[in-house]
């Protein structure tokens, strides 16, 4: 594969990734829909985990990744390939040694793009937020996942206008709701040919096990401050909700400065300032002032009655010399 300008990445288990029933439910939903050959679509607001997903079901499909992001400027030839800079051949004629004779003949070189990469070796595709690469950009993956043959553009290396599709090609997209800023809406007959599973907030005990094993906070610690998220994504006066993303934030930002959820003003200030940034457009003053004073009430709340700790007391040294 000299000729690919492909990054493949090696499917390996994520140290951190945690598997508790939900993620399990849905990493066999996925395989199943896989083993019946169908490609998988994981659609959902940012912080849903995804990419996540989609990297620890690549991992258990045992084949090598080649990874996309969607991109509003990619046009086809992004994904297939094209023809890039040119290969010079010269021959230099010396028989008589007086008398030079050239020859140079210079042919464009056709370099595959990342999608014929893994359609070409049958690797796993994970195509990330891929409505935000424009429809028409899109249209060649109609072919790929309907009938398994992938149409090459005229003027590639070999000149067959068919690759047929190996049959170790497997792919999961994954996508955000069109609402969102820089989001197309997919054409009908691509969704059509993916098994699509919508992605809400985990569970209370995945997020829970996602904030600890993130942060290393012990697990009391991690249930407070997937409360106090919780409890602000349930309040539904946010623009949007939170996501596991602050509760992930928060606890890292503790384990830094070494502080535990307590009602002093430091802990305080870092639950606004994330869960703030979070949920509101930048610029939306009025909604960040909203969300703060929620986040206060949610976390007196949570706190209140629960004693800070103690910090532990030195043992004094024994005085020589004395009794």
């Amino acid at each position: 594969m000299s000729d690919e300008m492909t990054t493949i990445l090696e499917p390996s288990a994520m140290s951190d990734f945690v598997e508790t029933d939900y993620i399990k439910d849905i990493t066999g939903r996925a395989l199943c829909y896989f083993e019946a050959g169908f490609p998988v679509h994981f659609r959902g607001v940012s912080g849903t985990g995804k990419t996540t997903l989609a990297m620890h079901i690549a991992n258990k499909i045992g084949r090598p990744v080649v990874m996309i992001r969607g991109d509003e400027e990619f046009t086809t030839s992004d994904l297939v390939g094209g023809e890039h800079g040119y290969r010079l051949r010269k021959v230099v004629d010396r028989f008589i040694s007086r008398v030079l004779k050239t020859e140079e003949d210079m042919v464009k070189r056709w370099v595959d793009n990342r999608l014929t990469v893994a359609c070409k070796y049958g690797f796993t595709l994970i195509y990330d937020e891929f409505t935000r690469s424009r429809p028409e950009a899109n249209n060649i993956l109609l072919s790929i996942l309907q009938e398994k043959m992938m149409d090459m553009p005229i003027g590639r290396g070999n000149g067959e206008p068919y690759l047929k599709v190996d049959p170790n090609f497997s792919a999961i997209f994954t996508s955000n709701p069109e609402e969102y800023a820089g989001v197309h809406r997919s054409q009908d007959a691509l969704r059509d040919r993916m098994i699509t599973i919508d992605l809400d907030s985990f569970d209370y005990e995945t997020e829970v096990a996602i904030t600890q094993a993130k942060s290393l906070l012990p697990r009391e610690h991690s249930e407070t401050i997937v409360n106090i998220v919780r409890g602000l994504r349930e309040s539904g006066k946010c623009e949007f909700s939170p996501t596991v993303r602050g509760c992930i934030m928060i606890a890292k930002s503790l384990a830094v400065l070494k502080m535990v959820p307590t009602l002093a003003p430091k802990f305080m200030q870092l639950c606004q300032d994330i869960l703030a940034s979070e949920t509101s457009r930048v610029g939306s003053k009025p909604n960040q002032n909203r969300v703060k004073d929620i986040v206060r009430e949610l976390a007196e709340k949570e706190l209140r009655g629960k004693k800070a700790p103690r910090a532990e007391k030195k043992t004094p040294a024994k005085r020589r010399g004395r009794g």
